[in-house]
């Protein structure tokens, strides 16, 4: 897959300095790059490592001085980092699964799919099955009963696609993930020491120990249009409705969505992260890495949650907040100040102390 610098400079809205019928096959960090790769040096503190390849050509900041830095062409987009997503896409190579049916993939005679459909070695479709045109499954998927499927989504390797589970177009499910897993919902014949503690703040009284009876997860998963999910995520089905993740909203690897929770569109939840069950988060929301949101808990739009904020109450929209439980930023930083500055205060005081005894008025 190769394009001169003039069409991947087309394509992204960029400006061309230089040469530009250069020849581009693929991209590279600076000390990497060689004749045929665009460096990508968008910074100057990324420039110094030009010297260290051989790059003709690189991706730079604006206001760079192109020819000092050895290049025959330059590439100057409006911002960089945004340009990264067209330039990435442009020079994927893709899986290279190949195309139709493999023919140890088990596609149920009632499954429907579109003609340009691909599904990979030892994948499974199950019964009723819909999925679009353009869609591609990857080796050792399983597609569930009754699972819809929009067009054009990608389904990498090993992804499991439970029953009823319901995906928009433009959908990419990374390899490991679950959509569709039933609810952690248990209950117990009389109230549980956790509900009577959950109700006193603390105090479990005199319940006695019970064993946990299983709540069957009748609904499923929705996920929206342009809807990316993570390697070895998990995403819960509903108890009654279903769980629903928003158009555009983004889950990382290694996330665990509860049952029953509404994500919004446009939401960003990163690694490691976590909702318990019948959690609502808005939309533009932010949950940075290993954070996590209690069960019945709301989250409100274009809210910020640093990563590893522990979130036990509703949080109001826009409000950034970090720390356990959480708080807003602004406080939780004044107060992991206040903890760093206790041991000299403590040091301070018993030096006070030494004073205080050693005075005239202690004689």
């Amino acid at each position: 897959m190769a394009y001169t610098i003039e069409q991947i400079a087309q394509a992204l809205g960029a400006k061309v300095l230089g040469a530009s019928d250069i020849v581009i096959e693929r991209v590279a960090e600076p000390a990497d790059a060689g004749p045929q790769d665009l460096a990508l040096a968008t910074k100057p503190s990324y420039a110094e490592d030009l010297p260290k390849g051989e790059a003709q050509a690189a991706m730079l900041w604006d206001g760079a001085d192109w020819k000092a830095l050895g290049l025959k062409a330059a590439l100057l987009p409006p911002r960089p980092r945004f340009a990264m997503s067209g330039l990435t896409a442009m020079m994927d190579p893709g899986e290279g699964w190949g195309d139709g049916i493999h023919p140890s993939a088990v596609i149920d005679p009632t499954a429907d799919l579109a003609d340009d459909v691909h599904v990979g070695p030892l994948s499974v479709v199950g019964a009723r099955a819909r999925i679009d045109a353009g869609t591609r499954i990857g080796p050792q998927v399983t597609i569930g009963a009754d699972v819809q499927i929009g067009p054009g989504g990608l389904i990498r390797e090993g992804a499991r696609i439970a029953a009823r589970v319901r995906i928009g177009k433009s959908v990419i499910i990374h390899p490991g993930a679950v959509i569709g897993g039933d609810g952690f919902s248990f209950v117990t014949p009389e109230l549980s020491g956790v509900e009577v503690a959950r109700d006193t703040l603390g105090d479990q009284g005199e319940t006695a120990a019970q064993s946990y009876a299983r709540i069957h997860s009748l609904g499923s998963v929705c996920l929206g249009d342009d809807v990316e999910i993570g390697s070895n995520t998990a995403i819960d089905r509903g108890t009654i409705r279903d769980t629903i993740i928003g158009d555009r909203t983004k889950v990382d690897a290694m996330v665990m969505i509860g049952h029953n929770t509404v994500v919004g569109t446009d939401t960003l939840i990163c690694g490691m992260a976590g909702t318990a069950g019948s959690v609502v988060i808005g939309n533009h929301v932010v949950m940075g890495g290993r954070s996590n949101v209690a069960d019945n808990t709301f989250v409100g739009d274009r809210a910020i949650l640093g990563g590893g904020t522990g979130v036990l109450s509703n949080v109001p929209a826009g409000r950034v907040m970090m720390g356990t439980p959480a708080m807003k930023m602004d406080s939780y930083v004044e107060m992991y100040k206040g903890m760093r500055r206790l041991n000299r205060v403590f040091k301070d005081v018993a030096e006070i102390k030494k004073l205080v005894f050693k005075s005239p008025k202690n004689d």
